[in-house]
């Protein structure tokens, strides 16, 4: 669990943000508004993961303007269609009485916790490759497969999550253990930021090491921590 608030009854919220990325002149990055929406989506879905919960709400919050809505909507559609789940409900508001010179949207999911987890030995891997800024969508077939880990939590591969974001895997892995002094190793850059969560960390139990590796195929990689 990372940005995700436990705001009682079992109900968790979790958000991810852009700013400066988008389809508008000024922006520093120029996507369309559907892959701007798509990550950060993805970014709040593991989020939603890694607390052990499944959305059922989603809030838009669009600065961009009128015209931008639909398309982060689809983008938001997309993800949860590429992972292979429902589309929970989305509402949410534009900006439209100023007219930014940058992109902006903020994606924020409701989600209910599943039953807790039974406790189980694991050993620790990163699946994907840490990628950022235009490195995303030139390296698409080397970010962590939401559809993949979906099915692997769902057969038991993957026992815990922790999505890596633009600190990189070295201070996630320290912040996932509560040990600043951590030491990680790993044949992936484990300081380069993942941008969108391009990168998570898996807890894996021992005795579906082989199966995770048939899974996940290349971009599974052992994390050694000391």
């Amino acid at each position: 669990m990372r940005n995700a608030i436990d705001i009682g009854n079992d109900f968790i919220i979790t958000t991810d943000n852009s700013g400066g990325i988008g389809e508008k002149p000024g922006d520093v990055i120029s996507v369309s508004d559907h892959m701007t929406a798509f990550f950060a989506a993805r970014v709040t879905l593991l989020e939603q993961w890694a607390a052990n919960a499944e959305p059922v709400t989603i809030l838009i919050h669009n600065f961009s303007g009128s015209e931008s809505w639909e398309k982060y909507v689809q983008g938001v559609e997309d993800l949860f269609q590429e992972a292979g789940l429902e589309i929970p409900t989305i509402t949410g508001s534009s900006e439209t009485n100023m007219d930014l010179t940058q992109s902006a949207v903020a994606v924020t999911m409701i989600g209910k916790k599943n039953p807790a987890l039974l406790h189980e030995d694991v050993q620790w891997f990163t699946y994907g490759t840490p990628l950022v800024g235009n490195e995303v969508t030139e390296h698409a077939n080397k970010i962590a497969n939401l559809r993949k880990i979906r099915e692997a939590m769902d057969i038991g591969i993957v026992k815990r999550l922790w999505p890596v974001g633009s600190r990189g895997i070295l201070a996630e892995a320290r912040e996932m253990t509560r040990n600043d002094k951590l030491s990680v190793e790993s044949v992936v850059d484990v300081v380069k930021s993942a941008g969108p969560a391009t990168v998570v960390i898996v807890g894996i139990p021992t005795s579906k090491i082989n199966n995770a590796y048939s899974h996940f195929g290349g971009l599974l990689n052992e994390l050694y921590m000391e």
